[in-house]
C-alpha cells in the first residue's frame, strides 16, 4: 500500500513551538505527562489549555500533510455511519463522515494504521481517503455513541462541544507568526485589539488563539515594524492607514490599522495571488460585457468587506485579456498585480506614486489612458475628473461605498455643492453605463454567496438621474423590469435556487417584508 504520510513528518511539539503556541517549558510538561500517562500529544496539549480542539485539528492536519476534519462541525447521516461496523469504530478509532462514487471520507486519529484502512475498505465496500481528527475528539464521539447507540440515527458533531477555557501560552504574539497561521488555517481574517487576544475569522466567527492579551505596547510595536516614518505620521494625522504588506515566504496582506478607545486595532487578510476570475466571483454573466464598452462609467457599489476590489480586479482583467488598449489605475493601496496581456496595466498607488486620488485624476489625461480604473471615488474633485475624462471618450471603472445602487448615485451628487448638482447630475445621466451594488452572503464552511443589486441607465433612469428623482428610482426598484434588479429580489431567487437560507435572506433584506413576499409567492 503507497504510504500515506511524510517519511520525516515534523512533530506536533514542533509546529506548536514554531507558532509560538507553546514555549520550551510546556512542551517539556507534557512530554513528561505522556510518559506518565501515555496518549498522543496534541491531546495533552489541550488538556493543558495550550490549544483547543479547533486549532489542533488544524495542526494536526498540517503535520500528517493530510486534510483535517473537526467532528465538531459535522453532520453524518445513519446511512454513512452504518457503513462501518462499531466495533470498528472502537477499536481503530475512526469515523466514516461522507461518500461519494465509491471512496469513503473516513476521520482518523493514526492515518498511518494500514490494518484500519483495509478493514474499513472491507467493510464499506470502497477507497479510503484519511482525514486528521484529534484524538479528544474521537474519543468524545465514541463516547456518545457508547451513551446514545450508534448508526440508528444521524450524527450531530455539536453534541461533543464543551465550552472548557483555554488557559493562555507564555510569551508575545509574533505579527510573523501571526501571519502565518492566518495563511495557514485559511482564515478570512486576523483581528488584533488592545487588551484582546489575537482572533482570526474562521467560518465567519471570531476565533480567539491561545495566545496572551495583546499590550497596548505590543500594537505600537506592531506598527512600528510595518510603518516607515512618513507613513506613521500620516496614521497619526488620519487615525486610520491601509498598506499592503509583502512577506516573500508568507505571503501578501491587506492591512488596515486604525485607532479606537486612544488605542490601535490591526485587521489584516490574505491577498490572493491570481486575479479571481468573474466566474470564480459569481458575477453575473452581463457585467463582463460592460468592461468591455469603448466609454462610459460603470460604477461599483458595496460596503466594506464586500468584495469590491476583487469585482474591479476581474473586471479590469477582462479588458486585460480582450482589448489591446492603456489602462491606468488608481489605487489605495495596490491589492491585485495585473501582468501585461493584450493591454498594459499601469497601477498607481495612491501615496507612493502619487499623493491622493483627485492628484492622481488631475492629469491623467496625459496618460493616454483608454481604461481609468478608481478604486474608490470619494471626493468631489476626483469625482469631476472622472466624469469628465468618461465624456472624452474614456471607460471609468470606480467603486463606491455604498450600500446600494442609488445611495451610489446620491452619494456622488451630494458630494458637490447646491449649485454644482444640476451639471453632476446631466454628466452623469449622460456617462453613465451601469451601477452595480454587491453584497457578499456568508454561508457555511466560511464560503460567501454573491447577491447583487443592478441599474442600467435605460431611458427612464436617464430621466430620473437628471430630474433629480432619485427616491422615485428606489421606489421602481420593486417591480421586475430590465433596467432595474433590487437587492431583495436576488435575495429570494438565491433562496429558491437553494444557495442560501430564507434566514440569510431575511437577515440581509432591505425590505424584509417584500422579501418575505417574494419568497411567498415567487413571483421573482
Amino acid at each position: 500500500m503507497e504510504k500515506l504520510v511524510r517519511k520525516h513528518k515534523p512533530r506536533i511539539g514542533e509546529i506548536l513551538l514554531d507558532y509560538g503556541l507553546v514555549s520550551q517549558e510546556q512542551l517539556a510538561t507534557a512530554l513528561d505527562m505522556q510518559i506518565q500517562g501515555g496518549g498522543r500529544l496534541g491531546s495533552i496539549f489541550e488538556e493543558m489549555g495550550c490549544v483547543d480542539s479547533e486549532m489542533l485539528s488544524h495542526i494536526l492536519g498540517k503535520q500528517y500533510n493530510l486534510p483535517f476534519v473537526n467532528l465538531f462541525h459535522v453532520e453524518v447521516p445513519s446511512e454513512i455511519l452504518r457503513l462501518v461496523p462499531f466495533e470498528q469504530v472502537r477499536t481503530y478509532k475512526v469515523l466514516p463522515v461522507n461518500k461519494s462514487d465509491n471512496t469513503v471520507s473516513l476521520a482518523m486519529v493514526d492515518p498511518n494504521d494500514g490494518n484500519a484502512i483495509r478493514s474499513v475498505e472491507f467493510a464499506a465496500g470502497g477507497t479510503v481517503k484519511p482525514f486528521i481528527v484529534p484524538s479528544s475528539q474521537m474519543d468524545k464521539a465514541i463516547a456518545l455513541f457508547e451513551t446514545e447507540g450508534y448508526g440508528d440515527t444521524a450524527f450531530e458533531g455539536n453534541k461533543l462541544r464543551d465550552e472548557k477555557e483555554i488557559s493562555v501560552a507564555s510569551g508575545a504574539p509574533d505579527l510573523r507568526i501571526l501571519l502565518r497561521l492566518l495563511v495557514d488555517f485559511k482564515a478570512a481574517g486576523l483581528h488584533l485589539a488592545a487588551g484582546a487576544q489575537p482572533g482570526l475569522k474562521v467560518n465567519n466567527e471570531l476565533k480567539r488563539l491561545p495566545m496572551p492579551k495583546v499590550s497596548p505596547a505590543q500594537m505600537k510595536d506592531f506598527i512600528s515594524e510595518i510603518l516607515g516614518s512618513e507613513q506613521r505620521e500620516q496614521f497619526e494625522r488620519e487615525k486610520e492607514f491601509n498598506l499592503v504588506l509583502s512577506l516573500s515566504d508568507i505571503g501578501r496582506f491587506g492591512i488596515n490599522i486604525y485607532k479606537q478607545r486612544n488605542s490601535i486595532s490591526l485587521s489584516a487578510r490574505l491577498i490572493v495571488e491570481n486575479i479571481p476570475s468573474a466566474d470564480v466571483l459569481q458575477l453575473p454573466d452581463w457585467l463582463p460585457d460592460y468592461a468591455l464598452k469603448r466609454d462610459g462609467l460603470v460604477l461599483i457599489a458595496g460596503l466594506p468587506g464586500n468584495g469590491k476590489t476583487a469585482t474591479m480586479s476581474a473586471l479590469v482583467d477582462v479588458i486585460n485579456s480582450g482589448r489591446k488598449c492603456n489602462i491606468v489605475s488608481l489605487e489605495e493601496p495596490i491589492e491585485y498585480l495585473h501582468r501585461h496581456k493584450m493591454s498594459n496595466v499601469n497601477q498607481r498607488e495612491i501615496g507612493i506614486d502619487t499623493d491622493s486620488f483627485a492628484s492622481g485624476l488631475k492629469h491623467i489625461l496625459r496618460q493616454d489612458p483608454d481604461v481609468i480604473a478608481i478604486s474608490e471615488l470619494r471626493d468631489a474633485e476626483s469625482i469631476a475628473s472622472a466624469l469628465n475624462a468618461a465624456e472624452t471618450g474614456r471607460l471609468i471603472l470606480a467603486a463606491v461605498t455604498a450600500p446600494d445602487t442609488t445611495s451610489a448615485i446620491s452619494k456622488i451628487i451630494n458630494l458637490f455643492p447646491q449649485h454644482q448638482q444640476p451639471q453632476i447630475r446631466m454628466q452623469l445621466a449622460d456617462t453613465l453605463l451601469v451601477v452595480f451594488a454587491q453584497r457578499l452572503i456568508p454561508v457555511k464552511e466560511g464560503r460567501s454567496v454573491l447577491a447583487y443589486e443592478k441599474l442600467l441607465n435605460s431611458s427612464r433612469v436617464r430621466n430620473m438621474v437628471s430630474e433629480a428623482k432619485i427616491t422615485n428610482m428606489r421606489s421602481l426598484m420593486q417591480i421586475a423590469s430590465e433596467d432595474m434588479l433590487s437587492m431583495d429580489r436576488c435575495l429570494a431567487r438565491l433562496c429558491l435556487d437553494g444557495r442560501i437560507t430564507f434566514e440569510d435572506g431575511l437577515r440581509f433584506a432591505d425590505v424584509p417584508s417584500y422579501y418575505q413576499d417574494l419568497i411567498r409567492t415567487g413571483s421573482i
